[in-house]
């Protein structure tokens, strides 16, 4: 199973995303969007772990998600990798409340549960918005929507998501678990 542990932004501020954007889609040849419903933060890529790995990563995965408390994010401005230059992803930034720390324990998690290819790339916080087969100079499309600042969301939960391939890539959602609510101020 093709596996990786992410946060799903609430609908409303999806919603809000996706009106910024959608002037934009279709605009730069050889972007493609992917559908909304695969729209995620990835905390970790797991790759390919076996069947038998998934009980011990559901209570690793979970383990190291109650170790963390809600977050407070936005969505803040966009950029590309692997830059704005030469770009094969363009992306919505993400900014708030640190989940470095999040991301860090859900990868020590999976590799302690055996998933063999958990992703030792640093942390950035991002949403893939759309992806290029070739390198592409996304630098008018990002200068269009700079200034853009989206209203904050708490994300409260992760999700393990199973990854189905194929001419039409489909997630779907294995487990969630949820981060401890905030201490009062």
């Amino acid at each position: 199973m093709r596996l990786f542990a992410a946060v799903v932004p609430p609908a409303e501020a999806l919603d809000e995303l996706e009106r910024v954007i959608a002037p934009h889609v279709g605009e730069v040849p050889g972007l493609r969007w992917p559908d909304r419903a695969t729209w995620h933060i990835t905390l970790g890529f797991f790759g390919e772990v076996p069947e038998a790995a998934l009980p011990e990563l559901e209570v690793r995965l979970a383990r190291a998600v109650r170790r963390h408390h809600v977050l407070d994010l936005a969505f803040t401005g966009f950029g590309a990798f692997s830059s704005v230059r030469r770009a094969r992803v363009f992306w919505a930034a993400v900014s708030g409340d640190p989940m470095n720390r999040l991301a860090d324990s859900v990868k020590a998690g999976a590799r302690r549960a055996g998933a063999g290819q958990a992703d030792d790339k640093r942390f950035h916080p991002h949403l893939t918005l759309a992806r290029a087969r070739a390198e592409t100079d996304l630098r008018p499309l990002v200068e269009s929507l700079s200034g853009f600042s989206g209203t904050p969301w708490r994300t409260e939960a992760v999700r393990l998501v199973r990854s189905h391939t194929g001419a039409q890539v489909r997630y779907e959602s294995l487990a969630e678990w949820a981060l401890t609510p905030s201490r009062p101020d």
